[in-house]
């Protein structure tokens, strides 16, 4: 794609019109896929123990924002490379806040995406009561394995993190995205599955907590995919 292009995508004017388009039919897609009898009620599992971290696997986020529940405050955290701009723009237009600023494995470029203002802006959303979305696993590494960031933000804040999966029966795989990016597609079934909260108390608690999150992240997301395949 030549400079033009990427010009043109970057743009104010059209990332403003994309995200209304992807959110629309995000929220379509939400609203078309009728819920299964095994999806959980975050009210119920979570009472007592908001505001959370909600922990999410790259490339399973997208229909996310739409299984919060009502009247409860969600600050998303998005990296704050220009190709993420519409994403956090979609969020944004549900109602949610955005944290923009995320780092990956080289703490020189962590500190350049602004990863330390936003670990701050991420315990001052949740010290205000607002719970807060991140991506368990670090961009372009090894995907489906929790990284050391969430757990750390889960120590430093004393708020647990919360693995979450919401699959739809009818979805698109993009096999060749690191993320094997699952694109949900309307009229069909709908399942969220919430993990049990995790805290984090110490620093020699970090390595545990990282594998106990990867687990469970990987368990409710098998359990949410069995779920609606059951009933599709």
């Amino acid at each position: 794609m030549g400079q033009l292009g990427k010009s043109i995508l970057r743009s104010d004017s059209f990332q403003n019109a994309a995200s209304a388009v992807l959110e629309r039919w995000l929220r379509f897609t939400w609203n078309t896929n009728s819920e299964v009898p095994e999806s959980d009620d975050p009210n119920e599992l979570l009472a007592g123990h908001w505001p959370v971290i909600c922990a999410l696997w790259h490339g399973q986020q997208l229909l996310s924002p739409y299984t919060a529940p009502r009247g409860l405050p969600v600050t998303s955290l998005v990296s704050r490379s220009a190709d993420a701009e519409i994403n956090a723009r979609v969020i944004e237009r549900t109602g949610h806040g955005v944290i923009r600023g995320s780092g990956g494995r080289d703490p020189r470029a962590a500190a350049k995406k602004g990863a330390v203002g936003a670990t701050k802006a991420i315990c001052d959303a949740l010290r205000q009561g607002s719970s807060v979305v991140m991506v368990a696993d670090i961009s372009k590494g090894e995907p489906r394995k929790a990284g050391e960031g969430i757990v750390r933000i889960a120590r430093i804040s004393g708020r647990p993190v919360v693995p979450i999966a919401v699959a739809t029966s009818r979805y698109y795989v993009i096999e060749k995205s690191w993320d094997r990016t699952t694109i949900n597609l309307p009229f069909g079934k709908r399942c969220l599955k919430i993990g049990e909260p995790i805290y984090v108390a110490t620093r020699e608690d970090e390595p545990a907590m990282r594998l106990r999150v990867t687990e469970e992240l990987n368990r409710v997301t098998q359990e949410a995919y069995r779920a609606v395949e059951a009933r599709s």
